[in-house]
């Protein structure tokens, strides 16, 4: 069986070099190249696609951002997962609205770093709790206003359950409901939210408090 192929973006080098090795001692994955801004990532996916990216998001020449939404445009299935430092939340809509599937913090635990590769690669999106918990004071700062939008039991059941990073198929398995119940239910929670794919309504759901953490 072939090793998921996982491309390092990152304009540290010591950074990408430990994050290589670390994921060479697991030998669960293969990294099949890196690359110090994203300039070089949109020439590499050229030749080669990978199954996930770890992309950064402040570097030189083109940044994550910018790179993200290029790469995405082009291989709309393409799986992002974005490691960035506190203070960088500001990016975040953005790149929700280009369609990563997932943010994780540099100095997570390596654990959780296979977890939320794991749960990508699964078809599922993966947020650090450190981080949305920092979103959720910076929210409480900024005293944001939450729209009133009424969601029905179930339409909250899968929103829960999609914030805790199940697939549709888990969900539907969960739940006892078709696929296609399941796809008219996040129908909904889209139109009622105004967000446009599944990464933006679980970070809605979160900066918000619709969802416990």
């Amino acid at each position: 069986m072939n090793k998921p192929k996982i491309l390092i973006v990152d304009d540290h080098r010591l950074f990408r070099e430990g994050l290589k090795l670390m994921l060479q001692d697991i030998d669960k994955y293969e990294v099949i190249g890196e690359a110090a801004n994203g300039k070089q990532f949109l020439q590499y996916i050229q030749h080669i696609k990978p199954d996930l990216v770890l992309m950064d998001i402040n570097m030189p020449e083109i940044n994550g951002i910018e790179a993200s939404r290029k790469a995405l445009e082009r291989y709309t299935d393409l799986n992002i997962l974005i490691l960035s430092m506190l203070g960088e939340e500001d990016y975040y809509n953005d790149l929700v609205e280009i369609g990563v599937k997932g943010f994780l913090l540099k100095n997570s635990d390596p654990d959780e770093l296979i977890k939320g590769i794991e749960r990508i690669l699964e078809g599922a999106t993966y947020f650090s709790q450190e981080l949305l918990l920092h979103i959720l004071e910076g929210k409480s700062r900024r005293d944001q206003i939450l729209k009133d939008i009424s969601f029905t039991s179930r339409e909250k059941d899968v929103l829960i359950l999609m914030c805790e990073g199940m697939t549709n198929i888990e969900i539907a398995d969960k739940l006892f409901l078709s696929h296609r119940t399941v796809d008219r239910h996040k129908s909904n929670l889209f139109a009622k939210t105004g967000c446009t794919n599944s990464v933006a309504l679980v970070m809605f759901a979160i900066k918000n408090k619709i969802v416990p953490l």
